[in-house]
């Protein structure tokens, strides 16, 4: 988890494991505080946004990266809007469990934003993230041509 107001308490667990730490970060958070998923790439930065309960996201819309200003005050704006308490911001990690520079270039574009904003920030680990989406679709009977849909939309 990441801090930048040392006057906010970090939670007393220092988890490992990614459920774990979004657990300890909502374990802080004050009441129907939302969480906003961010997907963090180099020409866009797809929004997800929790419920009052934290119990399912949504999509909420894809900023076009411009200048780094530009993206993180759309950032700031949409946080202002809709009561968001923290991010949990999707940590692209190779399959081997090494970061590549994919991993750098979101890590910095957390400590430019927490640079801005004092907000409490999660990294997500995506691995395999796409195929766990699938299973649960195919569950539905839904057509692998409607899948490939559903899955590029989020």
């Amino acid at each position: 988890m990441t801090h930048r107001n040392p006057d906010t308490p970090a939670p007393e667990i220092v988890p490992t494991h990614p459920i774990a730490a979004v657990m300890a970060l909502i374990a802080g958070l004050k009441p129907r505080a939302r969480l906003l998923g961010l997907d963090v790439g180099s020409t866009t930065i797809g929004l997800a946004i929790s419920d009052f309960s934290r119990t399912i996201a949504s999509p909420l819309e894809t900023i076009t990266r411009g200048k780094l200003s530009k993206d993180l005050e759309a950032l700031r704006g949409i946080i202002a809007g809709r009561e968001v308490g923290a991010l949990v911001i999707g940590l692209p990690i190779n399959m081997d469990g090494s970061e590549g520079p994919r991993c750098q270039s979101v890590r910095q574009f957390a400590e430019n934003f927490l640079a801005v904003q004092d907000i409490d920030i999660v990294f997500w680990d995506e691995r395999l993230s796409t195929a766990a989406v699938e299973r649960e679709l195919i569950g539905t009977d839904m057509s692998r041509a409607r899948r490939a849909e559903v899955i590029d939309e989020h």
